[in-house]
């Protein structure tokens, strides 16, 4: 606890009650997982890009060392209990920040169930509700939290001006010490997926929410959590504006932190993404109830370095069981890496856009920035490492783009990496086939995009160019309104993951596409 904390509550002025000092040092562990996107089995990684984001340029390192498997429940499952076995089980909080159950073949066949089992199982006892935890709907969100352990909340999530499913921070006693763990959801959630899937609940500012509910933490606790998926940049905006949080489990963002950093007096820790490492924090309270010392790494689940759980993997091989054969189809063989990137030019989803345009005839094709996936290595191409990439069934749209509204598509990509306020960023790159352009973050928003080619011709602002992409976009996903003002619109009865599955049937052999076409000037914010 922060002595000397005088809380303003209900604009009332109440002085935390003084607690007696204690004879002795104590010390728990927090465990925490984020943004593990329904991955709940081994994937292999090299160096370079391995999980959307680990290898975009402008950010911190992020990437795994070596060329191994890595990941999957039964080994993150054994990784927990080896620190349970040596700090003792009732020293050892575990948490998740969100993003936790779809955006996978088997996450998707049982709309989030298998996930949440998993979690069940290893003994989760706090998770915060991501952007990507809404993605089969309000209603299947709020039986998922009936068939959970624990609570998945969201301060900032309201429904009729309330926290979704209910208060939304826990007190839990740990290694003998009071811990408050609040969860805070994406404030742009309603920009990153179907609005029908929301509907009813307003995402507000995560900050405004932590500062309302600190005073009756403190009052509670000695050592205040905030379990955060509002993405690094934003968390550390939180902790220069609320120093009396103690410690932020960060998500979204799918960032390393390791060791955790510290920003105003606040700890800051996340744990890379896709269920592949598992963060490790103790956290040392002093006799007068303070934070003194919080250590903390993240491990990464190399599957030669740690035994499965048994029961765990015997779990997993049931759930998967049902979907095996189609888990397992092979598509395609691809000859060279093909990662996903975030907020840099992205093989994979050139690649998807070379097949979409490939059935249309379209001139140009605009996949939305995703920050979720696992390459696609050298060898055999299943279903399964498509869908980790592709897993949401949008439908292809195609439709007629000015040259004018081609340029304004473009100029919103480069304002969601770079917005003046950093509330406002939303997405990662928009992902193009057919065109060539360059964006210098250095300019003023609105101004930020030059050297514009299509089929290797200067776009013309008047000219209709014939483009295809996915009902997302036609939405307004990321803020990209141009698509709703296309002409000649056709929703196609097809989703762009069954036209990239064909494409990989039909031409065989995969090589990453040639990058170069889209080039930044400047450096992207993290």
């Amino acid at each position: 606890m922060k002595l000397g904390m005088i809380a303003v509550a209900l604009g009332l002025v109440v002085a935390a009650a003084p607690r007696p000092a204690l004879a002795q040092d104590r010390a728990f562990t927090l465990l925490h997982t984020n943004d593990m996107h329904g991955r709940h089995t081994p994937f292999p990684v090299a160096p370079g890009d391995a999980t959307a984001q680990t290898g975009d340029p402008g950010r911190d390192p992020a990437q795994f060392d070596r060329a191994a498997m890595i990941g999957g429940f039964a080994y993150l499952a054994s990784a927990i209990e080896n620190v349970r076995r040596k700090v003792g089980p009732d020293s050892v909080l575990l948490v998740d920040g969100g993003d936790t159950f779809s955006d996978d073949l088997v996450g998707n066949a049982t709309r989030g169930e298998a996930m949440i089992r998993l979690m069940n199982a290893v003994g989760y006892r706090f998770m915060a509700l991501g952007n990507h935890d809404f993605d089969y709907g309000l209603d299947r969100t709020r039986e998922l939290q009936a068939i959970a352990d624990f609570p998945m909340r969201g301060a900032n999530a309201l429904m009729d001006g309330e926290p979704i499913f209910g208060r939304p921070w826990e007190l839990f006693e740990v290694g003998g010490v009071r811990v408050a763990v609040l969860a805070l959801s994406y404030h742009n959630t309603g920009e990153t997926g179907s609005k029908a899937n929301t509907r009813g609940v307003t995402f507000t500012n995560g900050i405004d929410a932590a500062r309302a509910f600190l005073p009756q933490m403190r009052e509670a606790a000695e050592v205040v959590v905030v379990l955060s998926h509002q993405g690094t940049a934003v968390d550390r905006e939180m902790a220069r504006q609320i120093p009396d949080i103690d410690l932020i489990v960060a998500a979204h963002s799918h960032d390393r932190i390791d060791p955790p950093e510290r920003v105003n007096g606040v700890w800051i820790a996340q744990a890379v993404s896709d269920a592949a490492a598992l963060g490790e924090l103790t956290v040392t309270v002093d006799a007068d109830g303070e934070v003194s010392a919080v250590e903390g790494k993240v491990t990464d689940l190399w599957n030669d370095r740690i035994d499965p759980d048994p029961r765990i993997a015997a779990l997993v091989s049931d759930l998967d069981g049902p979907h095996r054969a189609r888990l397992d189809e092979v598509l395609a063989t691809a000859y060279d890496r093909i990662g996903r990137q975030y907020k840099s030019e992205s093989p994979f989803d050139v690649l998807v856009g070379d097949l979409m345009r490939e059935r249309t005839g379209a001139d140009i094709a605009f996949m939305p920035g995703v920050g979720y996936g696992v390459s696609i290595t050298p060898g055999p191409v299943t279903r399964d490492r498509l869908v980790t990439l592709l897993p949401h069934p949008t439908r292809m749209v195609t439709l007629r783009l000015t040259g004018a509204q081609v340029l304004s598509i473009l100029e919103q990509s480069a304002t969601n990496l770079g917005p003046e306020d950093v509330f406002d960023r939303v997405g990662g790159l928009v992902q193009t086939s057919g065109i060539g352009w360059t964006f210098d973050l250095n300019r003023p928003a609105g101004r930020r995009v030059s050297d514009v080619t299509i089929d290797g011709r200067a776009i013309e602002a008047d000219r209709l160019y014939l483009a295809a992409t996915n009902v997302g976009m036609l939405e307004g996903l990321h803020r990209y309104a141009a698509f709703a003002q296309g002409q000649d619109t056709q929703v196609h009865d097809v989703s762009v993951t069954q036209v990239v599955e064909e494409g990989m049937v039909r031409r065989g052999v995969l090589t990453a596409p040639a990058m170069g076409r889209i080039r930044r000037i400047g450096p992207v914010a993290r």
